[in-house]
């Protein structure tokens, strides 16, 4: 698995900081290159639109990889009680496609993977997918789609998954941050492009998602200043 590393960095003039900053405005809010390129323009750091694209798509997917490697890692010393998993369309160059997505009981971002079809074979790769990097948890939460009870029978997982209603509001709501972000791109153009997207923005997303109003002030306070130390440190020597 690619990772970050110190190098990324050595033909580059501007500083990695710079770099960064671009990289999670871009990412983790609703902002456009221009916007984006505003932003920085106000702060004294004069770079165009374009180049906030090139550090997006050069420097956003090692960005991702880092972060999910270190999430991986951590996952994997608890017990994985419970997942959520649910696809939406998403509208690529005028074509309907599915993004399906799997969060965990804490809805933190495990999985998302973009397909051209909602059927047995699509859910069949999505969870063997997640389950290669993840393991099996020990639920399953799905809504009642045919689809998930054929693949889930296939993979031998069936008595691990759960239907009801509003049981899988998780996951459901956790698609609504993505349907803002899509609003500012005005959608996407080619289903390649939305697969790297929706995968550093479900890594980057996830790490910064400190769900604030289940917490004190000053928990809070302390955990985004961890984050953020961690994301300072992507691509550090």
């Amino acid at each position: 698995m690619p990772t970050t590393r110190p190098a990324s960095f050595k033909y580059f003039e501007t500083s990695p900081e710079i770099t960064r900053l671009a990289v999670i405005l871009y990412i983790r809010f609703p902002l456009s290159p221009h916007n984006v390129e505003d932003l920085l323009h106000e702060r004294g750091i004069v770079v165009s639109h374009e180049t906030v694209r090139y550090w997006w798509n050069r420097f956003g997917p090692m960005f991702a990889s880092e972060i999910r490697r270190k999430r991986v890692q951590q996952l994997h010393a608890f017990s994985k009680w419970k997942w959520h998993v649910d696809e939406v369309f998403v509208k690529v160059n005028g074509k309907r496609h599915y993004l399906w997505q799997a969060v965990d009981q804490e809805c933190e971002v495990l999985e998302a993977v973009v397909t051209k079809r909602r059927n047995k074979q699509a859910a069949l790769k999505f969870l063997k997918k997640l389950m290669k990097r993840h393991g099996c948890a020990e639920k399953i939460v799905t809504d009642r789609f045919a689809s998930y009870k054929a693949a889930l029978r296939e993979i031998g997982a069936l008595e691990k998954q759960r239907t009801g209603r509003w049981l899988n509001n998780r996951v459901e709501n956790s698609h609504l941050p993505f349907r803002r972000r899509e609003r500012a791109m005005q959608r996407f153009r080619r289903m390649r492009s939305l697969q790297k997207f929706v995968s550093v923005y479900s890594s980057v997303y996830s790490h910064f998602n400190q769900e604030r109003s289940l917490t004190s002030r000053d928990t809070f306070k302390l955990t985004r200043t961890a984050v953020l130390a961690e994301w300072r440190e992507l691509g550090a020597p």
